[in-house]
């Protein structure tokens, strides 16, 4: 299987960005900064990639 194709996800996301029945929310780690504090020193959020968004299922039915 070729990955090349498969859209960039991060660990907080639950579908690629575009996937119908999803939206982007604020990330819920970093609250939407993309960084976070590590050891005194800010680093870049894990959950979000940096991105400072998630990309997850709206509710329904």
């Amino acid at each position: 299987m070729n990955n090349e194709s498969d859209p960039e996800m991060n660990p907080g996301d639950d579908a690629p960005a575009g996937t119908p029945g999803t939206g982007e929310d604020v990330c819920p780690v970093c609250h939407g900064s993309g960084k976070v504090e590590a050891e005194g020193a800010p680093q870049t959020c894990a959950n979000c990639g940096g991105t400072g968004v998630i990309v997850e299922g709206i509710g329904g039915g």
